[in-house]
């Protein structure tokens, strides 16, 4: 994979993420541009390659398609996990969704340690952070959801950053 494309597949990933963190949701063309960018890497390797890809990213569609009929992920986090998989070979999506539940790991710890750490800090240093940080605060207090879009980036990203 050529250094260009890793960085518009992390320059996609990262707009996701911070979408996600915003709005909690993901809109489709972020996974759409993944996609369509892992179809052109795969078939550019081969039709074999592809192939690979598709049923890989198809493994992990219906994987996480199961997650969130459980109320366990979004239906964005869904479709942007399998769109990055047409992109990577299948041992690397292995060891993406290995770097995105360890990233999901520490995103889960860092919002049921929030609430704890906001209760700290004073209501000035809060109005000193900015919109985005008191968004987030009123979130966490009310028991929001986790935007795990941003877990899916980071697996993303440092998998992308492994390959080279």
């Amino acid at each position: 994979m050529h250094a260009a494309t890793s960085v518009l597949l992390g320059a996609l990933l990262a707009a996701a993420a911070w979408y996600d963190i915003l709005t909690r949701s993901i809109p489709d063309r972020f996974a759409i541009m993944l996609a369509a960018v892992g179809v052109v890497l795969q078939a550019g390797a081969g039709w074999l390659p592809l192939l690979y890809a598709v049923l890989m990213a198809a493994l992990v569609f219906a994987v996480l398609l199961g997650c969130a009929m459980m109320g366990w992920l979004g239906g964005g986090d869904v479709k942007l996990a399998a769109a990055l998989a047409l992109g990577l070979p299948p041992l690397a999506t292995l060891d993406f969704l290995n770097n995105t539940i360890l990233a999901g790991g520490v995103l889960g710890l860092c919002y049921l340690a929030g609430p704890r750490l906001l209760r700290r800090l004073r209501p000035a240093i809060l109005r000193r952070q900015g919109r985005c940080l008191r968004i987030e605060a009123r979130r966490l207090r009310r028991g929001g959801p986790v935007p795990y879009g941003v877990a899916i980036a980071c697996g993303g990203i440092l998998t992308l950053i492994a390959r080279g």
